[in-house]
């Protein structure tokens, strides 16, 4: 009779375990729904980078950032390798244009011959376009924040255009010049100028009695903006006029849309004369006498 007993006891704690084990297996293989990801401590963000009108560049032409931690991109979708702890995050997208560097949030522009800019050398008056954007976001456990960031452009086109109105603009055989008092870089995390008050020298060409440059800025800087130029003539003569552009450009950075600015130049027409420029005037109308 002990026996039997010993035998029965046996066979139920077999059962017993049999039960314990196959309920744990099956507890393993089901999802557990009390999680949204895999990840139930940290959260994911997955951004797409909306570009603006015109821009033609591959949305994976960007960079994207997220407090400083650069994300992988692939067709124009970027997120960080690993999630994030809960928190909030600044993320930063921009490109890399031709003309520019950027490092450790701050785009500069290159030297007119291309290199890291040092403060005595003139900067690339035409560089290629830069776009930027930020924006700040709260990363939450267990779950994944998906986000279309916006860029903008941050830097504005200029167009200078003086008319030769007094001399003979058939006499001017070259032309150079140098516009001081603009942006050298921008801050891309804080969206602001940065740096100090640097000089570009744009090419001037002429055309008939029209002498004209382009530049592409990042905006205005310092005390004061001064135009300087340097005709030379077919006689081998040299004239240097100045012009104070602080007051006609005193809303450059207000705006990113193509600024032109148009001017009389008067060139000696006798020896001993000096040249001037006057009556600039802004697309839109504005006027201000400079000389």
């Amino acid at each position: 009779m002990d026996e039997m007993n010993s035998i029965l006891k046996q066979s139920a704690t077999i059962r017993l375990i049999c039960v314990v084990c196959v309920s744990f297996l099956f507890a393993s293989c089901e999802k557990d729904d009390r999680h949204n990801t895999p990840h139930p401590d940290k959260g994911v963000v997955a951004i797409s980078v909306d570009l603006p009108q015109g821009d033609d560049e591959e949305e994976d032409a960007y960079t994207v950032e997220i407090d400083g931690t650069t994300a992988d991109g692939k067709e124009g979708r970027y997120t960080v390798s690993d999630p994030l702890p809960p928190g909030e995050y600044t993320v930063l997208a921009y490109n890399t244009p031709q003309g520019f560097t950027v490092t450790d949030g701050i785009a500069r522009v290159e030297r007119t011959d291309g290199t890291a800019r040092a403060l005595t050398d003139f900067i690339n008056p035409l560089p290629d376009y830069l776009y930027s954007g930020t924006e700040r976001i709260t990363v939450v456990a267990d779950d994944t924040l998906r986000m279309n960031l916006d860029v903008v452009q941050r830097v504005r086109d200029l167009h200078i255009e003086l008319t030769v109105t007094e001399g003979d603009p058939e006499r001017i055989a070259a032309i150079t010049g140098t516009l001081s008092g603009v942006a050298e870089a921008y801050d891309l995390r804080n969206e602001t100028l940065y740096g100090e008050a640097v000089s570009t020298r744009p090419t001037f060409t002429r055309d008939g009695d029209k002498v004209s440059a382009d530049l592409r800025l990042l905006g205005i800087m310092g005390d004061a903006q001064t135009l300087s130029i340097l005709l030379t003539f077919s006689n081998g003569d040299t004239q240097s006029v100045e012009s104070d552009l602080t007051e006609v450009l005193a809303g450059f950075n207000g705006s990113t849309e193509p600024f032109t600015l148009t001017g009389n130049l008067r060139t000696p027409v006798e020896g001993g004369f000096a040249g001037s420029i006057d009556g600039w005037q802004q697309a839109d109308g504005g006027n201000a006498d400079a000389h």
